[in-house]
């Protein structure tokens, strides 16, 4: 009996496991690592954001999954619960609340166009087109207000309908199916990257460090590239992953929790470039073509290849999961905390959240047509480029400084408390000799960097449009 009950016991841990990592693993995964890594370099990139991960993310991390669990709640129940007696950290709550809600604004027209695209594959809207037809195609998805709305809509109505159906009859069945799912693609994708012919270069390219490239690029820009990158791929400092840890029960320790999801978040954005740059230097497509790679230029790839329809099917397939399962889990993050500071039932929690980010999720769908003039980084820029600005170069590193500093500072949830709640369990554990000095000092220091720099990015926009 007690055999089965650690069976269940793990069979459920691995099914947290796969669905807070499908949280992680998303469009920054598959999108943008494989289009900085190729802006910065290649290899020498990746062995830097390597290092990044394991120095800032996984503590990150870590914190965020201890709140979650020592205070069995989203984001305003946890600090509340955990924060000394009259103190307001639970304020941070409604940041977080506010952060998924502007992230999925635009995260939900992104994944639609990973849907759209695998429909067309799927129902051979690219066969016989040729390279100059196939480029086109983005830019007349993007044209279509009612294509774009479509769905956005579609993405954010299914995700509600997933979460809607709770724990275990929605996220797990559908995180644990759709991970697998999103694993075995990303290795029979990879298996064929390998095929190609001169596939080897672009292995080179993206393996092998080379000096010189960075220099072109200068290193100190690849090396902040890869910090940022590294911090940013886990969707930290909004309460995405904290809702998790509220999940979580204290068999194993939380670094060896954090380092599991770390792990397959890394393996599908290591995945995704071993699919795309041995593909990039057979056909001959520059690596740094940028955030086009993939809807122009591998489309282009699939077309001209044997079997393109089959492979450009699974790979936006692939995409598909991959940005869905960070949209169903962020999702469940806003309907705990509209359960939580409302008192509303979970049915109720949905269809208004349906309703509101669908609207919600209007300006961005409609910002590449109806409404283009509206450019709020300066010409060419899109609703898009603002909210995912305002986001990553501000939201993600001022909300894991908050986390940061409530779990390490004495007016704080506390240091101690923390080592505590994360070395619970079995697995490997914190060493507090050094541990202090970093989490309270050095890794602070590097998160006010981060959002010292989106400020002062920031600060330039807002004196340009008030003049214009």
């Amino acid at each position: 009996m007690e055999s089965q009950n650690n069976e269940r016991a793990s069979a459920r841990a691995l099914v947290f496991i796969l669905v807070s990592a499908g949280c992680a693993i998303g469009i920054g995964n598959v999108w943008r690592f494989p289009t900085v890594t190729g802006q910065c370099g290649g290899g020498i990139f990746v062995l830097f954001y390597l290092l990044f991960l394991v120095l800032m993310g996984l503590p990150v991390l870590t914190m965020e999954l201890a709140v979650g669990r020592a205070g069995r709640g989203a984001a305003r129940a946890a600090c509340k619960a955990l924060e000394p007696e009259g103190s307001k950290w639970h304020i941070h709550g409604w940041f977080c609340m506010a952060g998924c809600t502007l992230l999925m604004m635009y995260y939900t027209t992104v994944s639609g166009w990973m849907l759209d695209y695998f429909v067309r594959f799927l129902s051979g809207s690219f066969d016989g087109l040729n390279a100059e037809q196939a480029s086109s195609v983005f830019g007349e998805m993007l044209a279509n207000p009612a294509e774009m709305v479509f769905w956005m809509a579609v993405i954010t109505v299914a995700g509600f309908i997933v979460c809607g159906r709770g724990l275990q009859g929605g996220l797990e069945k559908v995180g644990k199916w759709m991970m697998s799912a999103l694993l075995v693609l990303i290795l029979v994708l990879v298996v064929h990257s390998f095929t190609l012919p001169g596939a080897g270069e672009g292995l080179a390219f993206y393996l092998l460090p080379d000096a010189g490239r960075a220099a072109e690029q200068g290193l100190g820009n690849v090396i902040t590239a890869a910090m940022n990158q590294s911090f940013f791929t886990l969707s930290l400092g909004i309460g995405a992953i904290e809702i998790f840890g509220s999940y979580m029960d204290r068999r194993f320790t939380l670094p060896g929790e954090a380092a599991r999801i770390c792990v397959l978040d890394t393996f599908v954005a290591v995945c995704a470039g071993l699919i795309i740059f041995p593909a990039c230097f057979s056909f001959g497509i520059a690596p740094d073509a940028g955030p086009s790679l993939i809807f122009i230029t591998l489309p282009n790839v699939f077309t001209n290849m044997a079997g393109g329809r089959l492979w450009g099917t699974l790979f936006f397939l692939f995409m598909t999961f991959a940005s869905f399962s960070t949209v169903i889990a962020v999702f469940e993050n806003l309907i705990a905390c509209a359960c939580e500071n409302f008192g509303w039932e979970r049915r109720r929690a949905c269809v208004i959240g349906m309703a509101a980010l669908v609207l919600l999720g209007l300006p961005c769908a409609l910002g590449y047509n109806v409404w283009s003039f509206i450019q709020p980084l300066g010409a060419g820029s899109t609703v898009l480029d603002f909210e995912d600005f305002l986001v990553s170069n501000n939201l993600l590193p001022l909300g894991s400084l908050v986390y940061l500093l409530f779990c390490t500072s004495k007016y704080g949830w506390g240091f101690k408390n923390f080592m505590k709640e994360a070395n619970t369990g079995e697995g490997p554990k914190i060493p507090r000799k050094w541990a202090r000095f970093y989490v309270s000092y050095i890794l602070p220091v590097s998160c006010a960097r981060d959002l010292l720099y989106g400020v002062l990015e920031f600060l330039p926009l807002i004196i340009i449009i008030a003049i214009e």
